[in-house]
């Protein structure tokens, strides 16, 4: 039998054995068992004493905690973390609120008008050690020096009896119910403290109070929707931006400089151009780009250039305002199609984009071509600028049957040593109904500004009327040239109502003269 059998076999009382025995792995331990029945096993009292033990054998040291005033009472329960943190923090909001208390009479002292930190309170809903004098704030929300409302009257209509009796209709009920109900305007509206002053208005008074809120607010709306949705001088409004921003991520611009010129119609930004996406177009080097007004103001009055224009008659209509304004820019982008085809000097077109017109830019390095009335020129120049003029109303009348509408000295740039026309939005064609009248205020302008600048050439308006038209209106004085205008315009819609065609039935004695220097 070997060590390891003869250790096994030894009995339970024998002597101690050498040390090998006690340190081998195969040996039976010492260990001494505690005997105890089963009922003892299933108590909870011995389960509690156990699970303490371990406790404690766990956590030898435990720290005492020093019981303050806020954690004293016999049946509040302190095992549990929130709430000691919940009466900590109602210590602290109790010093809090102290403090502010301090503070409130201190600034108030003797005064009958006092300030008061109760919205800055903390106290708890719970707090049941408030002193009884403190007040409440939390339930208590009445302005003392708030005048309480008039009472209304019964459904019968009248209070009181005999002598007191008081109706609905008495002028110091209604002028009390009158200043109640001010309250009811608009915030924008400035009422004041009409209750607390007893403040009776009547019937008159509050009518026409009651009609101007309204108008003030109608008012408002209107400024903030024209803010929201137009152009104003020198800014455009979020549509437009959109817009522009489309245009320079595209590629079609490179950057936008600023703004150029303001009318009373539209704003003109400088830009540069890009890359196209098509080859057959070429964007110039520099652009100009001219947003029309969103704004309905500026074209209340300038209607009857389009609407009797057969190109844009059909889609005009008094019901969609904001829709004339894109057809101006569409009217122009054709107008300028029609002059470059004929070779007039004018912005050339690069794109149309709802009211967004993009143009070639008159001028070099962001200065604009000067206007013809800024520019200081020398009497040749000043001859070679009217005969240039003339040209080209003669070209845009014949070849682009087309009226300029608006052509004055403010309209004509001077670049490159010749004329340049803009600003043909409002540009018809003859047959239009007040086409004539058009051409003759034109004619007006051109030989007052060329007489001016020293230009003995210079024809007079019904001369150069005749001149650019084709036409012999042989009148001694201009009453009687207009009148014959005006019937000239009257057989040519007396025809467009008959045929229904624009067909010019002007008498012309061949082609007009070409003047040239």
């Amino acid at each position: 039998m070997d060590s390891v059998g003869v250790a096994a076999a030894a009995p339970p009382d024998a002597g101690a054995g050498p040390a090998w025995q006690s340190k081998c792995p195969w040996g039976t331990p010492n260990t001494t068992s505690i005997s105890c029945s089963l009922a003892d096993v299933m108590s909870e009292q011995l389960a509690k004493e156990l699970q303490l033990e371990e406790e404690n054998a766990a956590f030898p040291e435990v720290v005492a905690v020093a019981e303050g005033p806020f954690i004293t009472g016999e049946n509040i329960d302190t095992s549990s973390d929130l709430m000691l943190a919940q009466m900590l923090q109602m210590e602290f909001d109790r010093e809090y609120d102290a403090q502010l208390r301090r503070e409130e009479k201190k600034i108030n002292g003797d005064s009958k008008v006092s300030i008061s930190f109760e919205n800055y309170r903390k106290v708890h809903p719970y707090d049941s050690d408030s002193s009884e004098d403190e007040v409440d704030w939390q339930d208590t929300r009445h302005d003392p020096y708030r005048a309480d409302k008039p009472t209304t009257t019964p459904r019968r209509g009248f209070i009181g009896k005999g002598k007191d009796i008081t109706t609905k209709h008495d002028e110091v009920v209604c002028g009390r119910k009158n200043t109640a109900r001010m309250e009811n305007f608009a915030p924008e509206f400035q009422v004041g403290d009409g209750i607390g002053m007893d403040l009776k208005l009547s019937n008159q008074v509050f009518n026409a109070l009651k009609q101007h809120a309204y108008s003030e607010e109608r008012r408002s709306a209107r400024l903030h929707e024209k803010k929201e949705h137009s152009t104003a001088e020198k800014a455009v409004d979020p549509k437009t931006r959109l817009l522009l921003y489309k245009m320079v991520n595209g590629g079609m611009l490179e950057t936008i400089t600023g703004c150029i010129s303001t009318g009373k119609e539209s704003v003109v930004f400088h830009a540069y151009g890009g890359k196209s996406a098509t080859e057959d177009k070429v964007i110039p080097p520099e652009c100009a780009i001219k947003v029309f007004k969103t704004t309905l103001n500026e074209f209340k009055n300038r209607d009857k250039y389009i609407k009797d224009d057969y190109r844009f008659k059909d889609r005009f209509s008094k019901l969609n305002p904001r829709k004339i304004i894109r057809m101006w820019a569409e009217k122009e982008m054709h107008n300028l199609t029609r002059m470059q085809n004929a070779g007039i000097p004018c912005p050339q077109v690069v794109i149309l984009k709802k009211h967004v017109l993009v143009m070639s830019f008159i001028g070099k390095d962001q200065i604009p071509a000067p206007k013809l009335k800024d520019v200081t020129l020398s009497s040749e120049d000043m001859k070679k600028a009217y005969y240039q003029t003339l040209n080209m109303m003669q070209q845009l009348y014949k070849e682009c049957n087309l009226v300029h509408a608006d052509l004055s000295e403010y309209n004509m740039l001077w670049h490159d040593g010749k004329v340049w026309l803009i600003d043909v939005s409002q540009s018809v064609e003859p047959t239009h109904p007040h086409g004539l009248e058009f051409l003759f205020r034109d004619c007006r302008n051109v030989a007052q500004f060329f007489q001016k600048g020293g230009v003995a050439e210079a024809l007079n308006e019904r001369k150069l009327f005749n001149a650019v038209s084709g036409l012999n209106i042989t009148a001694d004085n201009e009453v009687d040239f207009q009148a014959e205008i005006e019937a000239l315009e009257k057989m040519n819609e007396d025809h467009v109502q008959n045929h229904g065609k624009k067909l010019s039935t002007f008498s012309s004695d061949g082609d007009p003269p070409i003047y040239d220097e």
